[in-house]
């Protein structure tokens, strides 16, 4: 959407992307099968339950293949720096570039990265600067689409009423007790390591903190300035409309605000 593709040539990325391309592409094919769609025909939930999972789902598969591709803010070969910043830039002992303070040379990618938060491999991308909020977004849905999936797999044993008509020729249906285990294990597995990695990007952007800076501690708490929760995570979703922070089909905006500082709104 505007911006140019960013792809990692790494087999481990590809193997753990893939993965969360499965679960994610499993849960899609036989939740609404087993569950949803049987459901609906008997008149047991509303077809409102039925958008809202292909919404959660749809949601979080594009904020996944965005961040995915996304540059993250790779810096390029002679980058052109501001007469009013050039004490705000340092050189990378690494590939010998020039770069603004709080970028970090990722080894796997082989480049500097503005803002760089850390290397992920289940997106096969580095989060920077310019996909950190696709990355949030991904959290967020990943959540919802898992806490989601656990109600439902909950529900169609102890809340919803026995399905009158099912087809036990078809595969789901003979197999449907396995089939909702692995799918509400996966759901327990994610959640629970997605719960506990969006609250550390949480806690990040509210400190104005990258995880790197955390574990170098070198967030110069001293000499930059604090800034209200609204700028930070204006500066990372590049808008101040709030709605527009859910939306994963936009392009960002980058605020224009220094790399070391901006003042508070």
């Amino acid at each position: 959407m505007g911006r140019r593709i960013h792809f990692v040539v790494d087999p481990q990325g590809w193997c753990c992307m893939g993965l969360i391309i499965f679960v994610w592409l499993y849960n899609t094919i036989f939740i609404p099968k087993v569950i949803l769609f049987p459901h609906y025909e008997e008149g047991h939930i509303s077809v409102v339950a039925i958008f809202c999972y292909y919404f959660c789902s749809l949601f979080c598969i594009a904020s996944l293949l965005r961040a995915s591709v996304a540059d993250p803010g790779k810096l390029p070969e002679n980058p052109k720096i501001p007469i009013t910043e050039r004490e705000y830039w340092e050189l990378c002992n690494k590939c010998n570039m020039m770069r603004p303070k709080r970028s970090h040379h990722c080894s796997r990618c082989g480049h500097c990265v503005r803002r760089m938060d850390h290397h992920c491999p289940w997106i096969n991308n580095c989060v920077g600067e310019d996909n950190h909020w696709l990355f949030l977004q991904l959290c967020f849905y990943t959540q919802i689409l898992s806490s989601y999936t656990l109600i439902l797999d909950f529900c169609h044993y102890y809340y919803f009423l026995p399905l009158k008509k099912e087809n036990w020729d078809v595969f789901v249906f003979r197999h449907e007790l396995a089939l909702l285990r692995i799918s509400a294990f996966m759901g327990l597995i994610i959640l629970g390591g997605i719960s506990g990695l969006f609250y550390t990007q949480l806690m990040g952007i509210f400190t104005d903190t990258t995880s790197i800076e955390k574990m170098s501690n070198c967030c110069e708490d001293i000499s930059r300035p604090q800034k209200p929760w609204q700028q930070t995570f204006s500066e990372v979703f590049g808008t101040r409309w709030k709605i527009l922070w859910f939306i994963p089909f936009r392009q960002r905006q980058p605020l224009r605000v220094p790399y070391h500082f901006a003042s508070h709104i």
